[in-house]
Formats: structure tokens, C-alpha cells, sequence
């Protein structure tokens, strides 16, 4: 379990965390499994940051943009670029070969940007608002649930849709309990989440799992199984998700 929350960390995050030297499937099952730690810690530190901005007189809005920025840096962009390429695999015509040569371009194409656009702009408001009223939790709940819904989209009967890459690695490895005991913990840690509202972490919780579940089915039966990819994009959807409704009060 520490090699896997090693390798998450090392996988997840520009943190100067030093991966396990062998990675077999037992270590990806593990860092799957416990990625949600370090999407939380994420949080921490993406709280932190905003709350921080916002002290020193920046704008709530600004100080949102600020974060998402942050996070971009601290996850070296890899899951932006898998909901880009997410979108555009999953907007070009073709068998699932075609969206799989799409997704491997380098470039992002129309329906990629948009994702993008509006993610990251959706993301940035919320975070703002939550910011404004120091509702630090919302944040790492956010990034907690956003990590948790990899251990969805690597359950076991879902094959991946390539022989190698990150896909291959982790698709599988996960026992449905997994993600089941992951969505009552964050549920449950939603209550305290918005204080003065305890209903809406419990909600924000269950539409982001509803979501990446769509999310899983779609891509699996366009794609053929699993991606890296499709990871990172359930990872951006989660969490504009919870931001988003977590900033509704």
C-alpha cells in the first residue's frame, strides 16, 4: 500500500516523491485504490493557495483562476489533456481504431478546446465562490472525488482499450467495493464539507459519481475499454462537478 501511494503521488503530481523501482499491477492496483489521498491533498494545497490569493486582495474570480492554474501545475496538465482528448475521440466519427488514432494526436481539436474552455472556466467561478466564503472544504472534496473516480473507471470487467500504456496497466484492477466504500467515506465527509448546507456535499458527491459512471459506460463502448485518457478526463468532470454545486448556496 506505501509503494502504491508512492507511485501515486509520483504519478499524480509534481511533488518531489520518488515512485516505487518496480511497478507491477499489484502497485497500480494500490495507487489506484488510494488516489483519493492525494487528491485530497491536492486540495489542501489548492485551498490554501486560493484562500491565500483572496487574503492579499485579489478578487474572488481572479483568485479562482489563480487555483485552477495552480492545479494545472501541480498535475503537470495531464488530466486537462486527457478530457481534451477525451472529447475529441469521442466527437469524431469512425470505429473505435479512428478515436483512438484522434486521441493519440498531439493536438487539440474543436471539441477538445471547448471541454477545456468551459471546465476550466466553470471551475474557476466556483472555485471563487467557495473561496469568497472560505469554504475550504468544498475544495478538497473535489479534488478527493475527482481522484476517486478513477477507482471507478478501472473496475474489474472493464478491459483496456489498448495492449500498452496506462490503460493496460490499471484497467481491472479495482474491486467494486472500492469504489463503493469511496463514495459512502466522501459522502459522508460532504455533510461538513458546506457548512450551513450539509446536503449539498452529499449531492455534489453523488452527481460527480453518477457522471464518471456515464462517463465509464460511453467511453467503453466507443473506445473499446479503458484509457489514461478517459482517467484524466473523469478526474476533470468530478471535479467541476463538486466544485459547481458545492457553490450553489
Amino acid at each position: 500500500m506505501i509503494s502504491g501511494l508512492r507511485l501515486a503521488l509520483s504519478w499524480l503530481t509534481v511533488l518531489p516523491v520518488r515512485g516505487p523501482s518496480t511497478v507491477d499491477t499489484r502497485t497500480a492496483r494500490a495507487a489506484i485504490a488510494t488516489a483519493p489521498l492525494v487528491g485530497a491533498l491536492l486540495g489542501v494545497i489548492a485551498a490554501g493557495l486560493g484562500q491565500g490569493a483572496h487574503a492579499l486582495g485579489t478578487p474572488a474570480l481572479l483568485a479562482g483562476f489563480v487555483t485552477v492554474g495552480a492545479l494545472a501545475l501541480l498535475t503537470r496538465g495531464m488530466h486537462l489533456d486527457g478530457l481534451a482528448d477525451t472529447a475529441d475521440g469521442l466527437g469524431c466519427y469512425g470505429p473505435p481504431e479512428r478515436a483512438l488514432a484522434v486521441m493519440r494526436d498531439g493536438g487539440a481539436g474543436p471539441f477538445g478546446v471547448a471541454a477545456l474552455v468551459i471546465a476550466l472556466g466553470a471551475q474557476a467561478a466556483a472555485l471563487g465562490a467557495l473561496i469568497a466564503h472560505n469554504r475550504w472544504g468544498a475544495i478538497v472534496l473535489a479534488l478527493a472525488t475527482s481522484r476517486a473516480a478513477f477507482t471507478w473507471c478501472c473496475r474489474r470487467g472493464v478491459p483496456a482499450a489498448r495492449e500498452t500504456g496506462l490503460g493496460a496497466l490499471v484497467a481491472g484492477t479495482q474491486h467494486p467495493v472500492i469504489p463503493a466504500a469511496w463514495l459512502i467515506i466522501l459522502a459522508a465527509i460532504g455533510i461538513v464539507a458546506v457548512p450551513g448546507y450539509p446536503w449539498l456535499g452529499p449531492i455534489a458527491v453523488a452527481a460527480a459519481a453518477a457522471v464518471t459512471a456515464g462517463l465509464s459506460w460511453h467511453t467503453t463502448r466507443r473506445f473499446g475499454g479503458l484509457t489514461g485518457d478517459v482517467l484524466g478526463a473523469a478526474a476533470e468532470l468530478a471535479t467541476t462537478i463538486v466544485l459547481v454545486v458545492c457553490a450553489l448556496s
